[in-house]
């Protein structure tokens, strides 16, 4: 079943692999022997429902999960129950991927006014001379 991100943006079931490995933490006796936890791997860089510009995005959000050949991977072991592990893994993937689909705001760098530089080089004048009455008082 493909996962939905948005409109206009589907993760088909091929671009994600999902590795079942045992958790660590509380979990009675099954700890040992059940493997609850999920290794999810996102295969990014050769998805075709992402842009150039989304995928950079991504790897920038990613940070450590991104791995050399362009795959992100999450792991999730919050849970006891290997299922809802797999719920947690696929949306943190869609959350992460909605965050990157955000173009940031581009900045455009100003100048400050005339007059609050004025007033800044006035304050700076005042201080000064308050500092320079702090000398030693001469009898």
């Amino acid at each position: 079943m493909p996962l939905r991100i948005s409109d206009s943006i589907e993760i088909e079931d091929w671009e994600i692999t999902e590795q079942f490995v045992r958790a660590s933490g509380p979990g009675g006796q099954n700890v040992n022997k059940v493997s609850s936890a999920v290794e999810l791997r996102f295969e990014a860089e050769r998805s075709p429902a992402l842009s150039g510009a989304v995928k950079a995005r991504l790897r920038r959000i990613a940070g450590r999960r991104w791995t050399k050949d362009g795959a992100l991977v999450l792991q999730v072991s919050e849970e006891r129950s290997q299922a809802r592990n797999r719920e947690i893994a696929r949306e943190r993937l869609a959350e992460l991927i909605r965050r990157a689909l955000v173009v940031p705001k581009k900045r455009r760098p100003t100048r400050p006014t005339r007059g609050s530089v004025e007033r800044r080089l006035k304050a700076k004048k005042v201080r000064g001379e308050v500092k320079g009455l702090r000398g030693r008082v001469e009898e």
